[in-house]
């Protein structure tokens, strides 16, 4: 029993295969060759691939963006501004509702109180 395969007809002609490196080198996307040929995009890529003329695309640094203080230090402004208050409860909270809070003590803190301004008009 002998099995012959059929030969599968190729994907890209020499020529075609030729003309896409080509676009590639002279500067055109993946993306814009295979919708000219009317290719996948992962098809193009690969071919390329293995040609071995394409070059991924460089991936962006992460950039570290600063939230400020983390919520642990947060907490810990929190407490120092009211100490006999439980913070316990405020673990679950945001950052922005956190900052919120303590701007809103720490002003309160530096206005003077009702009593203290009427006591110093009289």
């Amino acid at each position: 029993m002998t099995t012959e395969r059929k030969a599968k007809p190729a994907n890209y002609t020499e020529e075609l295969t030729a003309a896409i490196v080509q676009r590639y080198q002279d500067g055109e996307t993946v993306e814009a060759i295979a919708e000219s040929i009317g290719k996948a995009v992962r098809s193009v890529r690969s071919k390329l691939v293995r040609e071995g003329v394409y070059v991924a695309a460089e991936k962006p640094a992460k950039v570290e963006k600063d939230d400020g203080p983390t919520k642990k230090e947060l907490l810990r402004d929190l407490e120092s501004l009211a100490p006999h208050f439980p913070i316990e409860g405020f673990v679950n909270a945001t950052k922005e509702a956190l900052t919120a809070l303590i701007r809103h003590l720490e002003t309160e803190a530096d206005a003077p109180a009702e009593d203290e301004s009427v006591a110093e008009a009289a």
